[in-house]
């Protein structure tokens, strides 16, 4: 069940400003954005040396293999001790990628208690190729510490293009059916009852099994925990930006809020100064949480081999194409005649004697409402179209 400490608080702040409680109303809802983006989600990453750990947590957190903020790699055991690998756009994100059982001394019950098991929201133990005893005994003590676990078969673009060299008939489909079966007999014959296999590539991973993975974990995670994964995860599919442009949407009433209370400062030009700074904070995490940054569409443009041109290409919205900043959003807001006579009201309403604040406050809510939803449907609209070009897609529709 879920903590009432958990539930949105709208109701409440509303009745703080009915009650002309700005104060109470300001501390609601700065605690509850602030509570929001820090809602710590732990990923632990273990497997046998050599397994692929460190590059799906790279791949994870869309980070080369060459970035220094990369989990090192090779071709031998590199992770000794506990490691944290915080998301580069949300540090309450962090994958910890743990030594492989087998490098160390202990035993699978003293191992977790060794990389200490309580701080981790699920465990992926990843193989490269058959799951062994020791993913099987992590697995059970796993379980019976009541956490989720996952098994993952990586490294699958390896096995195909060998497959492929070998086999006479080759067929794609029925090769990855085989691994996973091969991979799911295998656990069951060392106990694993009703074990889920998900085949994945780190370098692609809107190939294969990563997209029902990501809802399958979404699904088993407390409610409040989702949005964290969900703002982390690459934007591999047009199902998953839908769900983080829902759940940015989500938030912008809080960040409306905000900027109405702003307006209840009778300061000439400091409700805009505040909002044009808020937006410019909240417009460049939609962009970052679609993958629109440049960092992110140039590993897309490689994962897929779509030349970065053309991604940028499709893009329609000033906002996706520029670095985001105010005078871009003055331009953004000029584009649209009712954000902008909304902001314009708002600044002349607020010096009205005894009903002026009040509706330079409703001003204020409204217009940044409706700019911060207009921004978040233009960046969602390229986020797609970016995605159905990389992905082959016929972006006319």
């Amino acid at each position: 069940m879920e903590n009432p400490k958990d539930q949105e608080p709208f109701e409440e702040i509303t009745e703080a400003l009915k009650n002309n409680d700005a104060a109470l109303a300001v501390a609601m809802v700065q605690e509850y954005l602030e509570k929001q983006d820090n809602i710590p989600l732990n990923i632990a990453i273990t497997g046998e040396s050599g397994s692929g750990k460190s590059t799906f947590v790279n791949g994870f957190r869309g980070v080369d293999n060459k970035d220094e903020r990369a989990a090192p790699t090779g071709c031998v055991e590199t992770t000794m001790e506990v490691t944290a690998y915080p998301h580069p756009n949300y540090p309450n994100v962090t994958l910890w990628d743990l030594p492989g059982i087998g490098t160390t001394n202990f035993p699978a019950s003293k191992y977790l208690e060794h990389v200490g098991f309580e701080k981790f929201d699920f465990f992926i133990i990843i193989s490269a190729d058959r799951f062994r005893e020791n993913d099987v005994k992590l697995a059970q003590e796993i379980q019976k510490m009541k956490k989720k676990f996952y098994f993952l078969r990586s490294k699958i673009d390896d096995n195909l293009r060998a497959a492929e060299k070998s086999q006479r008939e080759f067929n794609a489909e029925e090769t990855l059916e085989r691994i996973r079966q091969d991979c799911v007999q295998g656990l069951q014959k060392q106990g694993v009852e009703s074990p889920k296999v998900f085949l994945i590539s780190s370098f692609d991973l809107h190939l294969y099994d990563f997209p029902l993975l990501e809802e399958i974990m979404e699904r088993e995670l407390p409610a409040h925990k989702r949005n964290a994964l969900l703002f982390a995860i690459p934007t591999i599919n047009l199902e998953i930006v839908n769900k983080k442009k829902m759940a940015f949407q989500g938030k912008i009433k809080y960040q409306a809020l905000n900027s109405a209370l702003a307006a209840a400062v009778p300061i000439p030009g400091l409700s805009i100064a505040a909002d044009l700074g808020m937006l410019v904070i909240f417009t460049t995490q939609y962009k970052n949480g679609f993958g629109l940054d440049s960092k992110s569409l140039q590993k897309l443009a490689d994962s897929t081999h779509v030349p970065l041109s053309d991604l940028n290409a499709v893009m329609t919205s000033p906002l996706a194409a520029n670095v985001i900043n105010e005078e871009l959003l003055i331009k953004v807001i000029s584009m649209s005649a009712t954000a902008a006579a909304l902001v314009a009201a708002e600044e002349g309403l607020r010096f009205i004697p005894i009903f002026g604040i009040p509706l330079a406050m409703a001003a204020s809510f409204i217009s940044t409402y409706n700019i911060l939803s207009n921004c978040l449907n233009m960046l969602a609209e390229d986020a797609q179209k970016v995605l159905m070009k990389a992905l082959g897609l016929n972006t006319s529709v």
